[in-house]
């Protein structure tokens, strides 16, 4: 009952987006998902987050949980502190998704922001999480410059605390990629030490849950930089 935790290079660059199309590849073949955001910013009271907007977009049969909002777009800890409110730690995150792996045959762990934004007061990171469940990571990059940068920084860390990253999927990946995209693609795999296992279109999270669910699995399996199926992205999430 494995639990897969998705960061991603920076904000704002299609990480639920990512999550919603492994989720609906992980539904289609029949298991149980949940998804969950533990610190969810910026969001106001009775709006959808990530984890909603998650699971809606992979269609019937996935489920979000948050374990806290905090109102201002910031970092958790910050946003958290601003608020006067208790951060959620690593440790609380933790525990909640070693509860939902008791329910689910896979359970999607989705940070804000990157690995290391802080979620709380001591320095706690999304890294952190990852080590306490001893889970595999899934890193989501921006197709621009400066994501090799950031890929290669971000798998440092993860090897550094003796973290798998599972691989790289490019989230937002336009329509008529330029030079630089072109260029990221031949690279990001060697940065992250990890395979690259496809690419989310943009504008996909603006499509509607079924068309999303039916086309999750063939976007991921694009050739970028190698040949690459949704089987084998399948059995990668174990």
């Amino acid at each position: 009952m494995p639990t897969l935790v998705v960061t991603g290079t920076n904000t704002d660059i299609g990480k639920t987006v990512v999550t919603a199309a492994v989720a609906a590849i992980a539904r289609a073949k029949g298991q149980r998902v949940a998804v969950l955001k533990p610190a969810q910013t910026g969001v106001a009271p009775g709006e959808e987050g990530d984890a909603h907007v998650a699971a809606r977009l992979a269609g019937e049969g996935v489920d979000a949980f948050e374990l806290a909002r905090f109102p201002e777009p910031l970092a958790p800890a910050t946003s958290a502190r601003r608020a006067g409110l208790r951060p959620v730690t690593p440790q609380d995150a933790a525990d909640a998704a070693r509860e939902l792996e008791a329910a689910y045959d896979l359970v999607l762990v989705e940070g804000a922001g990157g690995l290391l934004v802080r979620m709380d007061g001591d320095g706690g990171t999304l890294a952190d999480v990852a080590g306490l469940l001893d889970a595999p990571v899934l890193v989501v990059a921006a197709p621009a410059l400066g994501t090799l940068n950031l890929v290669q920084l971000t798998g440092d860390a993860l090897r550094a605390r003796g973290l798998t990253t599972r691989g790289v999927v490019i989230g937002a990946w336009p329509h008529e990629p330029g030079l630089a995209e072109r260029c990221n693609v031949e690279e990001l795999a060697e940065m992250a030490g990890a395979p690259l296992l496809g690419a989310v279109p943009a504008g996909a999270g603006a499509l509607d849950p079924v068309r999303f669910a039916a086309e999750a699995g063939s976007w991921l399996a694009r050739e970028l930089g190698g040949g690459w199926d949704a089987a084998e992205f399948a059995a990668a999430l174990r």
